[in-house]
């Protein structure tokens, strides 16, 4: 007999398409994306296209200086899209059965960076500046104590997995009984560092990236937030979605190159179905990493056409950008919209429909596509430096 599902109820979004569920769906079916814009912001004297969430900030200053970071901020105006949904299920969980777990890469690096400027242009750190405002475990540990909640807090650094980590931990905690209420997901913010580390590679397209396409260049880096609220399945939960199954894979082919051959991310991927007990033709649609690198691209397109050679599927990054630590939770909220759309609309693949003759061809989805019913099953899919790979599978109940 099969645990009860988890249930992932509507999410938190901020990113290039717009800020909520209701504007970031009718962006995201659209094809539009008001945030991807050319700046060279964070790269003087070089112009990329970056995905810019524009969520208005609040202030930080009465939180504790380990805390006041522009990434933090983000995260904090995007709970409270849900802080009234979470108040009132949180009312009768104890503080201890509440978890928060979060996927980042970046936390405050952007003001350890302001700082090590001022620094070298005056020999001093400038007041308000702490080293911690840059450690990894900063945003579950602020939003954990702003919130009240004492049950497990922590943070998840595994390059572009780990909010899609997040959310599989967050469901662990669940099933295990250690929680019964989890806030799971992930933020990363503009920096120039990621920038700079990402150009170092010549992985950085200046023009819209295009993924799967023989034209393709490399990726635009983005910033977003994605949040979850996470519980066990309840006799009240009908048409809702639920993450049914997920799969972890690690292939350590190479420090920051997929194994061409896709062999983990084909094992995450083969966990995933078996662990919500799917086949493969009950996955109505798929979200791709696509990132529009030539490796990565060529890996997934490998595993996905003999996984699914005729499965409608989509990279959305074109839309939001590569937001990096945040990337599995934004496009496992872009899932959520997808299973959850009353017209069945699917996300559009965005390029130039140029296929590289050297990788398989895909189901890529035309803009304005629809589908012929609804979306029951779907899978998204994320892979990472170091050879981590993640696939999760969401299912409507």
């Amino acid at each position: 007999m099969r645990p009860d599902p988890i249930i992932l109820l509507p999410p938190a979004i901020s990113c290039a398409l717009g800020d909520g569920l209701a504007n970031v769906r009718e962006a995201l079916f659209a094809g539009r994306s008001p945030g991807m814009r050319q700046s060279d912001l964070f790269s003087p004297g070089r112009v990329l296209t970056l995905g810019h969430a524009d969520t208005p900030l609040p202030s930080l200053t009465s939180f504790p200086i380990q805390q006041q970071s522009r990434n933090n901020a983000l995260l904090l105006a995007t709970f409270a899209q849900i802080e009234s949904s979470f108040l009132s299920l949180a009312r009768d969980i104890p503080a201890r059965r509440i978890a928060v777990i979060l996927g980042t890469s970046t936390t405050g690096i952007g003001e350890s960076e302001a700082a090590v400027r001022h620094y070298c242009q005056t020999g001093n750190f400038p007041e308000g500046f702490h080293y911690s405002q840059q450690e990894l475990g900063s945003p579950s540990r602020m939003l954990a104590e702003y919130l009240g909640c004492k049950g497990p807090a922590y943070s998840v650094s595994t390059a572009c997995t780990s909010s899609a980590s997040a959310l599989i931990s967050g469901a662990r905690l669940l099933r295990s009984g250690l929680a019964d209420l989890v806030i799971a997901g992930g933020v990363d913010t503009l920096t120039r560092f990621t920038i700079a580390g990402f150009s170092s590679l010549e992985a950085v397209s200046e023009t819209i990236c295009l993924p799967f396409s023989a034209n393709r260049r490399g990726i635009n880096i983005g910033e977003a937030a994605a949040l979850f609220l996470m519980r066990r399945q309840t006799d009240a939960d009908e048409h809702t979605v639920a993450l049914a199954g997920w799969g972890e894979a690690s292939d350590g082919h190479h420090i920051s190159a997929p194994d061409p051959e896709g062999t983990g991310a084909t094992n995450a991927i083969l966990e995933a179905l078996d662990r919500a007990g799917c086949a493969a033709a009950d996955i109505g649609y798929i979200n791709l990493h696509g990132t529009g690198t030539q490796h990565n691209d060529a890996m997934e397109s490998r595993v996905i056409s003999r996984l699914f050679p005729h499965c409608p599927a989509s990279g959305t990054k074109p839309l939001t950008g590569h937001t990096l630590g945040a990337a599995g939770a934004v496009e496992a909220a872009l899932t959520w919209l997808t299973l959850t759309d009353s017209d069945n609309r699917l996300p559009p693949h965005l390029w130039d429909g140029i296929h590289d003759p050297n990788d398989p061809p895909l189901s890529l989805i035309k803009p304005f596509t629809r589908a012929a019913e609804p979306i029951q099953a779907a899978l998204s899919t994320s892979f990472a430096f170091g050879g981590s790979n993640v696939a999760l599978l969401l299912k409507t109940t």
